[in-house]
This record gives C-alpha cells, structure tokens and sequence, in this order.
C-alpha cells in the first residue's frame, strides 16, 4: 500500500470527525474504502442509535410483565407492514435522490424529496386512523389471549395511531442519505433514540407528576421521541443545513415526479411486505407455544437487531454508493463499491456471531429470568447467528439493487425465500415434524442463507447497472 494510503490512528480519527460531522459530500471520485468510510460511520451509528433504544425499550417494558413484553412483540409484527411502506419508499427515495446529485441535478433531489414527503403523509394518515380504531381487534387475530389484549391493547392503540412519527423519520432520513448528509440522519436519530430512552421510564413506571402507564408509556415515550426528530429534519431541509433545501414554493404536487417515486417504490414496498410478511406470519406460529416463549423469541430478534443495525448501515452506504455512482456514469465503481462494503460487513457480522454462539443464554437472561423465556431466548440467538455471515453479503447486495433503483430484483428473491422457502418449512418444522420453536428458528437462518445465494448469482449478472430511475 502507498504511503499516502496508509491509514494511521490518527487518520482515522480525523476521518471519524468528518464522517458525524457531514464536512465530506463527494463520494464519485476518490478512494472507494474512504468513501465507504464516510457514509458508514454515520449510517452504522444511526442504526446503532435504533438498536440501543430498541435494547433499552424492552429491557423496561420486561420488568412490567411477560405480557408487555409479548404485547410489544405482536405489535411490531403488525407494525412492520408500516415499516415495508416507511422502507419502500425510503429505498425509491434514495435510489432517486441519490442519483439525481450523482449527476448534479440538486433541484431534480429536491423534487423528489417533496414528493416522498407528501405520499408518507397520506400512507400513515390512513394507517394511523385504521390502527388507532382497531387495536384490540389486531391484536385478537395475531393469537394474543384475553389478558393480554386488556393489558396491552393501548400501546397498539398509540404506536399504530401514531406511525406517521415512524414513517416520516424513516423517509426523511433516506432522503438525507441519498443526498450523502448521512450525518443529518444520524443526527435524528441521536435526538429521537436519546429522548426515548430518558421518557420510556418516565411514563412506563411514573414518575413526578406523570402517571404510571405501564406498557402504554413506551408508546408515548416513541411518539414524542420521533416527533421530536421529524420536526427536527424538517427544519434542516427548510432551513438549508443539508444538500437539499426546501422552500414553501417547492410544496407542490408535481404528478410525474410523484408517478415516477411510486413506480420505484412499488417493488421496494413489495419486496418489503413479502419480508413482513412471512414475519407477521412466524410471530403468529410462535403465539401458540405461549406467551413465555413468544417473550423469549421477541427479546432474542431486539437483541439480534442490536448487530443487524450496524451492519443495516453498511448496507446503506452501499447503496448510496452505488446511486451516486451510477448516476456519475460510473458503473464499475458501484460495483466495486459493493463487493468491499461487503466484505467489511463480513468481518464484523462474523464477530458478532462468536459472541452468540458463545452467551447467548447469558445476553438472554439480562433482560429475563424466567428460564422457559431464556431458553427459547437463548436458543434462538444461537440458531440465527450461525448464518451471519451470509445475512452480511445479502443485505449489501440486496441493498445495491435497491440502492440503482432496481427494487425488483429483490422483490423475487424475497419471494422465493421467504414465501415459498421460509413459511413452508417453519410450519413443517415446527407443527408437522413437532420440532416446536426451534423448527422456526432453523427456517429463518435457512432462508436468509438462501437469499444471500440468489443475490450474489443475480448482482453478478449486471442487470442493475442498466435501470434507469
């Protein structure tokens, strides 16, 4: 390696500052590892910040009752199908923004960020107004037994009545990274995750003036919190802190700019569906080996979500990468992009996996010390680890696709998967051959391990490269 290239302790510190800073903005030209660099550090701190909240909300919520604890998991099994349109569109909007500043066209960005904004708004109203009426009975038909929904309907009530606060932040934050100010989104996030960690106690157990509101209170807690961040990325993009800034002449509906961030979207939100799907449809298989089980399988993928963040970061890097690139006429350093990002995301997914296979039962039990919970717990973590290294390359691959705006490539992986792999064989596994939750448990890995394959033999082809958005 050429001196000049040679990363020293100090470099990259200095690095670092500007990657959370958001002081480095071209990422077509240049070395590609600093590039990666660049966009990672924020994004993986962004995801970390997700995950951290994610740890703490449930390490909260676990000292109400193993009810509350089930309540959060069945919610967010349903939730996720807000989080497939949240993430389709975020991923078209990326896609787009990114090539658009790619090729220089900031006005171009700004279209279709106002644009995005507009379709999030109108998805979570009519979400949020069918969630908030029906909770109760949501939660009835994901299995939850009587007590259960009594105990727990509330917080369903208020999560799904406010997911605009989730949709927008998702939106806005691939906005920002498309734009490479993943700064910006890292940002918000510190502000929406901070806020939530100091309020999630505050209203869960009740302190001062504020009443206890159990469970409950982890929704209020993630409503202010995430308002509190919209409000925040709205202010950079109309106040200009960012690549893209937005006037109130801008907010107009512009029908072909629109039409054209749907038909991006429309695969990454079926791509995203078919994903949640099959997840809404596990939780359901898990509810019937009981709430403890059901409680340990929840804490097992909120622990898991603490590394998949991360790595969901460099996945995001490449995927801004690979938009830029394209978009600068520049294919060959979007695949290359790719391939490194890739194998960073490799390393650090394959320490990660030590570290279960290793203490899973011991991680499990910080949060439970209920041995049913802990032993599903447990079990589950150290099942799903063993394919970690295979999620590494599928997410960054998976995520290039979506990143050129070819968000149907992945939408027919997913598909053969999750629907026609994963369901199939969790339900063999785990009613037909009576293998019980670990049955479901070796159909994640399976299927995740499946879908690094097919991408890998896909992206290798070069379709991509050819998508025009």
């Amino acid at each position: 390696m050429p001196h000049s290239d040679r990363i020293t302790l100090k470099r990259l510190f200095q690095y670092f500052i500007i990657a959370v800073t958001g002081k480095e903005t071209e990422f077509t030209t240049g070395s590609i590892r600093k590039a990666i660099f660049m966009l990672s550090i924020p994004m993986i701190l962004e995801m970390m910040m997700e995950s951290i909240f994610a740890i703490v909300d449930i390490a909260y919520v676990s000292q109400v009752s193993v009810n509350a604890v089930a309540t959060i998991g069945l919610t967010e099994s349903v939730v996720t199908l807000v989080y497939a349109i949240a993430i389709g569109l975020s991923m078209a909007a990326t896609a787009i923004v990114a090539r658009r500043i790619g090729a220089k066209d900031v006005k171009g960005a700004q279209e279709a960020a106002v644009q995005a904004i507009a379709l999030g708004v109108l998805v979570s109203i009519i979400f949020g107004v069918f969630g908030f009426k029906y909770a109760e009975d949501i939660l009835g038909l994901m299995g939850a037994e009587p007590d259960l929904i009594a105990e727990g309907y509330g917080y369903t009530q208020l999560l799904l009545g406010g997911n605009i606060t989730i949709l927008l932040l998702f939106l806005i934050n691939a906005i920002f990274r498309g734009a490479g100010d993943a700064s910006v989104a890292m940002w918000a996030l510190v502000l929406s995750n901070g806020l939530n960690i100091i309020l999630d106690p505050i209203f869960i157990f009740g302190w001062g003036p504020i009443p206890e509101y159990g469970v409950m209170g982890a929704a209020i807690a993630t409503n202010i919190g995430r308002g509190t961040a919209v409000l925040f990325q709205l202010a950079v993009l109309f106040f200009g802190w960012s690549r893209i800034k937005i006037g109130f002449k801008d907010i107009v509906i512009r029908f072909g700019v629109m039409l054209n961030l749907i038909k991006v979207s429309l695969g990454g939100i079926a791509q995203f569906l078919i994903g949640t799907s099959s997840w809404v449809f596990l939780m359901r298989m898990m509810s019937e080996f009981g709430s403890e089980v059901l409680a340990g399988y929840t804490i097992a993928i909120r622990v898991m979500l603490f590394t998949l963040m991360p790595s969901w970061g460099m996945s995001n890097a490449a995927a801004t990468l690979v938009g830029q690139n394209l978009g600068a006429q520049k294919p060959e350093r979007a695949e290359t992009s790719v391939w490194k990002t890739g194998k960073y995301n490799a390393y650090f997914m394959g320490a990660v996996s030590l570290v279960y296979l290793l203490f899973s039962y011991d991680i499990v039990g910080w949060f439970s010390v209920n041995p049913v919970v802990v032993e599903n717990g447990g079990l589950c973590l150290q099942i799903i680890a063993i394919g970690y290294i295979f999620y590494a390359y599928g997410m960054v691959v998976t995520q290039a696709f979506n990143g050129a705006g070819d968000t149907g490539t992945p939408t027919k992986i997913n598909v053969i998967a999750f629907w026609l792999f994963q369901l199939p064989f969790a339900y063999l596994g785990a009613i037909t051959f009576e293998m019980g939750a670990m049955g479901v448990f070796v159909a994640i890995t399976a299927a995740e391990v499946l879908l690094a394959i097919i991408s890998i033999f896909w992206f290798k082809k070069g379709n991509w490269k050819k998508v025009s958005v």
